[in-house]
C-alpha cells in the first residue's frame, strides 16, 4: 500500500457505503485505518467525516451529474465520486491529484469500466464549479426530515443549529479535579506550547484552541485529563454530589460522566454504572485505571432492574438516555445518515421507560439526573413533563446556571460553534416520606 493514494480513496469509499449500509464511523473506521499506511490515517479519517459532514450537499451535486443511477453492485463508485467531489469543493487537494488518483482508485475497486465515467463527472464538476443548492438539504448538507423538524422545534435557532453541526467540534479537556485545578494545568498547557482557554460553564473544563494528540498533553497517560465536552462536563455541577453517597451512572459507557462523578467527589460510598454493550463496558474499565479510579461495573439492561440491582437505593442517579444525538453532530456527522425520523418515537419509549425504572430505585430525597445530547423536544422537556404528570410528587428542580435555555422542564444547550455541544438537562428530587 506504500505508494501514495490510491488505496485510502478506494477505502474511504468503502467506509462511506458501509455508514450507507447502517455502520456507524466509530464501527467502521477502526478497521479500514489499519488498511492504509500509517502516513495516510489521518487523511483517511478526515475523508470520511468530511464527506459525512456534507453528504446530503454532495449527494445532490452528484445525482444531478449523473444521467442514472449506479447499479447496485456498482454504487461503490458513486461513494468514490462523493469523495473526490469532497476534496473538490471543501479541501486544498490540488485538483489534478483528485482526478487522476480517483480514476486509479476506481480501477484498484476492480471496476474499470466506469473510470470514463468517473473521469467524465469529475471534470465537469471541476470546470462548472459548485451548483446552487436545490433545496434545504443540500443547503444545509442535511436530511429534509431533520430540517424540517429543527425549523418546527426551533423557529428562532433552526438555522444557527444547521450551521453549527457542520463546524468542526473543538477539542475541550476535563480536568482531574483530584491532581490538578484547571489554573495549573492550564500552565502545563502553556509549557507545552498548546493554546487554551477556560470554558465558561463547567468548572473543570479547558477549550484547545487547536486538537492535538492526546499523547502530547501533559501527564495525560498518567490520568490528569481526560477529552470530554464541555455539555457532558455540567451533570457532575447538577448531581449536588456529597461524600457518602451511593451513586448510579445508568447508561455508563464510554464511561466519561461515570469518571467525572469520581473526580468531583473524592468520598462517595459507591458507584456503580451500567451499560447493557458487552463491547463497550471494556472502555469504561479502561478509563477508570488510566484515572486511577475504581467503580462497580455491571453489563445489563438498566430498566430490567431485577436482573442486576441488589435491593440498596441510590441517593444519586445519572440517567443519560439513549437518544437521536441530534446534539452531536459536529462530533459525528454519520448521525445524518443513520437516524430516521421513525427513530424518535421508540427513543422516547425508552427514555420513559428508563426514566421509571430509575426513579423506582432513588432513594426518597434522592436527586435524579436526567441527561441527552439531543435537541429534540419530543425527546427532552416533553420525557420529563410526561413524567412529572405520571409522578405528580416528583419534584422539577430549577438549578440556578448561567447556560442553556428554560423550556420549563429542564434546560436545552444548542450546540455552540465556539464551545460546547448540544445537550438537555432535567433534575428531578423525590420527596422524603
Amino acid at each position: 500500500m506504500g505508494s501514495g493514494q490510491q488505496p485510502m480513496r478506494s477505502v474511504a469509499a468503502s467506509v462511506l457505503l458501509a455508514v450507507e449500509q447502517g455502520q456507524s464511523l466509530s464501527q467502521c473506521l477502526p478497521p479500514a485505518l489499519s488498511r492504509v499506511g500509517e502516513g495516510e490515517r489521518a487523511e483517511l479519517q478526515a475523508l470520511c467525516y468530511g464527506t459525512c459532514r456534507w453528504f446530503h450537499r454532495l449527494d445532490g451535486e452528484l445525482q444531478g451529474r449523473l444521467k442514472k443511477p449506479l447499479r447496485k453492485q456498482d454504487r461503490i463508485v458513486h461513494h468514490l465520486m462523493l469523495v473526490a467531489l469532497f476534496q473538490l469543493r471543501f479541501s486544498e487537494q490540488a485538483t489534478y491529484a483528485v482526478l487522476n488518483e480517483s480514476v486509479e482508485a476506481c480501477r484498484a475497486l476492480d471496476k474499470p469500466h466506469l473510470t470514463g465515467l468517473v473521469n467524465g463527472v469529475l471534470r465537469a464538476a471541476e470546470r462548472e464549479g459548485a451548483p446552487e443548492p436545490k433545496d434545504d438539504a443540500e443547503r444545509f448538507s442535511h436530511p429534509q426530515w431533520m430540517v424540517d423538524k429543527l425549523r418546527h422545534n426551533w423557529p428562532q435557532d433552526w438555522q444557527r443549529i444547521l450551521e453549527a453541526n457542520n463546524t468542526q467540534a473543538p477539542m475541550t479537556l476535563r480536568v482531574n479535579a483530584l491532581r490538578f485545578s484547571r489554573e495549573h494545568y492550564l500552565g502545563l498547557l502553556d509549557e507545552a506550547g498548546i493554546e487554551a482557554s477556560p470554558t465558561r460553564f463547567a468548572p473543570h473544563a479547558i477549550q484547545l484552541a487547536r486538537p492535538v494528540p492526546v499523547d502530547r498533553l501533559p501527564w495525560f497517560a498518567d490520568g490528569a485529563a481526560s477529552v470530554q465536552d464541555e455539555a457532558a462536563q455540567l451533570c457532575t455541577t447538577l448531581l449536588d454530589l456529597a461524600p457518602g453517597q451511593r451513586v448510579l451512572d445508568a447508561c455508563a459507557a464510554p464511561g466519561g460522566k461515570t469518571c467525572a462523578i469520581l473526580e468531583a467527589c473524592g468520598e462517595l460510598s459507591e458507584v456503580v454504572a451500567i451499560d447493557e454493550s458487552a463491547e463497550r463496558l471494556p472502555r469504561v474499565q479502561e478509563n477508570l485505571d488510566r484515572l486511577d479510579l475504581t467503580a462497580t461495573l455491571k453489563q445489563a439492561d438498566a430498566a430490567d432492574i431485577d436482573s442486576w440491582w441488589d435491593g440498596v437505593g441510590f441517593d444519586r442517579i445519572l440517567l443519560d438516555v439513549p437518544c437521536s444525538a441530534t446534539g452531536v453532530i459536529r462530533r459525528h456527522p454519520d448521525i445524518k445518515l443513520l437516524r430516521r425520523e421513525s427513530d424518535i418515537t421508540p427513543l422516547a419509549g425508552i427514555q420513559m421507560g428508563l426514566l421509571e425504572a430509575m426513579w423506582s430505585i432513588l432513594k426518597p430525597g434522592g436527586r435524579l439526573v436526567y441527561a441527552t445530547c439531543s435537541v429534540f423536544p419530543q425527546e427532552n422537556h416533553r420525557i420529563i413533563q410526561r413524567f412529572m404528570k405520571q409522578q405528580p410528587d416528583a419534584g422539577l428542580i430549577e438549578p440556578d446556571v448561567a447556560w442553556g435555555r428554560d423550556t420549563g422542564a429542564g434546560r436545552q444547550l444548542l450546540p455552540d460553534p465556539d464551545s460546547h455541544d448540544g445537550f438537555f438537562y432535567a433534575v428531578l428530587e423525590k420527596p422524603e416520606p
